[in-house]
């Protein structure tokens, strides 16, 4: 097996592995599947689900540890937290202005990056998930805009056990007992015959729908269950798309 090409790690980038990581093993266990699916060589988008706040360190974690460095597109509330905005910065990491003029300004970065051989990591979802049961929900254009502008692959990895360390939007993270975490990669979604037409929001939906429906099968392996037949959309549910969950006119 050859080594891969995306091992660039700025001081903080490797400053934030060193501290993490080891956390991470002490307190989790790890079952990691999948990893013969991540590409060896080239940038690409690797796409995954959301529904703790814990589960970034769990993905990232699966792509360290197969020699990967992925650049995260997060939010840009995060980045301007003192000290962590600056760490996130200094480790190449993407701001996303999220519904707002700039948002595109995330995009373009995402480009670069793929075009340069790095892994891009993108939650399609855009914020954690408010289906009831976990699932992925309906997906953002996000990660097949970047897939189609650079042909790039996009691999699917889904995650599971985060929530039995910190449920979504709680504040009592739970490290004893040692918490499973369970990470799975399946292969490239196939987007082949969408590369040379044009970039329709036709296209660009059913280029979404595949990333999804590849990412939730790759948790139903996990979960060992069927997700629902319906993909959770919060707008039709009168619920907010980004933040904390709550009723669309309480946000108006």
């Amino acid at each position: 097996m050859t080594t891969p090409t995306d091992h660039s790690r700025p001081p903080a980038y490797r400053f934030v592995v060193a501290v993490i990581r080891p956390l991470l093993r002490l307190f989790t266990r790890r079952h990691w599947f999948g990893a013969e699916n991540l590409p060896r060589e080239g940038g690409f988008v690797a796409v995954t689900n959301h529904y703790s706040h814990v589960d970034p360190l769990v993905f990232g974690h699966f792509l360290v540890d197969h020699g990967y460095s992925p650049r995260y597109l997060g939010k840009i509330e995060v980045f301007r937290v003192p000290v962590v905005g600056s760490v996130l910065r200094g480790a190449d990491q993407i701001p996303v202005h999220r519904e707002t003029g700039r948002a595109s300004d995330a995009y373009r970065s995402a480009v670069e990056a793929v075009e340069a051989g790095k892994t891009v990591a993108i939650y399609p979802e855009g914020t954690l998930t408010r289906d009831p049961g976990l699932w992925p929900m309906r997906g953002k254009t996000g990660a097949a805009r970047i897939a189609l502008a650079t042909r790039c692959p996009v691999v699917p990895v889904a995650t599971w056990g985060a929530q039995d360390m910190l449920a979504p939007y709680s504040r009592r993270l739970r490290l004893l007992p040692r918490t499973t975490m369970t990470v799975r990669a399946g292969r490239p979604v196939d987007l082949s015959d969408l590369h040379d037409v044009p970039v329709t929001a036709e296209v660009l939906g059913e280029a979404t729908a595949r990333i999804m429906a590849a990412l939730t099968h790759e948790l139903e392996a996990i979960r060992g269950e069927r997700a629902p037949a319906t993909r959770f959309d919060p707008r039709s549910h009168g619920i907010t798309t980004i933040g904390k969950p709550r009723p669309l006119e309480e946000a108006s």
